[in-house]
């Protein structure tokens, strides 16, 4: 499962990104296509536009994910991924109204998941914690290493690597005058990387397995706004194409928490371009 094997390899993995990919838009959508229907409807808040530039060639259209209307609840950073072949099956019912309008309508439909509270990441646990999971799952995760920082002095202990995040400052166990925050972790020598939290701003980041939505990727870099995770804010930078089909991105500002397996996710204006795994 790669949601268990990034956390092994020490990244910190997006599970919804994973589920999208295999079992919404791989799995369920051919089981839908199999089964006659056309079209797969998923609860998604994005919009779909189709575009038809050369209507006498008849030529495919070409589609196109925008952001939901509801900005507070957009999902298009974990749906990237998602090609032209697949967006040719996808309807996106909730994606022109807000959260607030939906728990409305589910009211007057008298649907019971009306007042339900919202999901979280890791939905599939039933209300288990990723922890517990991964111990269950991979018992090698639990592998205890140094906490150092940039002095090189060993100043704690954790308990696998697997357990902390980048920019993470509560809950490592260590006692010092001042904050100090997870900036790395090394799987080669288990150890974990703490500093103030004046070494966590980085403006470059790499991303692998990448995915254009519009099934081609741009020959010269972009300008676009980048969002390197689902709750953080947009930010402006230059993307530029790799020959091995990565990218390079440069952020106009520093972000904190650039993490590795996270997604860095590409957008000009409402419009979702696609986007990558960071490295």
């Amino acid at each position: 499962i790669p949601f268990i094997t990034g956390y092994t390899q020490g990244v910190t993995p997006n599970p919804c990104l994973n589920c999208n990919r295999t079992i919404r838009w791989q799995f369920l959508l051919d089981r839908a296509l199999a089964l006659g229907a056309d079209y797969l409807a998923t609860g998604h808040y994005v919009r779909l536009r189709s575009q038809n530039y050369n209507l006498h060639l008849n030529s495919k259209p070409k589609f196109e994910l925008l952001r939901g209307v509801d900005h507070s609840k957009d999902q298009s950073y974990v749906l990237h991924i998602l090609t032209q072949e697949q967006l040719a099956h996808a309807l996106f019912p909730l994606g022109a109204y807000s959260k607030a309008q939906v728990r409305e309508m589910a009211l007057d439909f008298g649907l019971p998941v009306a007042q339900r509270e919202d999901s979280q990441d890791l939905c599939f646990l039933g209300g288990d914690d990723y922890q517990s999971f991964l111990i269950r799952q991979t018992p090698q995760v639990v592998k205890p290493g140094p906490i150092t920082n940039l002095d090189g002095e060993q100043i704690g202990q954790h308990q696998g690597l697997a357990f902390y995040t980048i920019g993470q400052r509560k809950g490592l166990g260590i006692q010092t005058s001042h904050p100090l925050y997870v900036i790395k972790k090394d799987n080669t020598t288990n150890t974990l990387f703490v500093a103030p939290e004046g070494h966590l701003g980085k403006q470059d980041l790499t991303a692998g397995e990448v995915n254009w939505i519009s099934g081609i990727a741009p020959e010269q870099p972009i300008v676009g706004t980048i969002k390197i995770r689902y709750k953080a804010e947009d930010t402006d930078g230059l993307i530029t194409p790799q020959k091995d089909g990565s990218i390079k991105i440069r952020l106009t500002r520093p972000l904190r928490d650039i993490t590795p397996g996270q997604a860095a996710v590409i957008y000009n204006g409402e419009l979702c371009l696609g986007g990558g795994i960071i490295r």
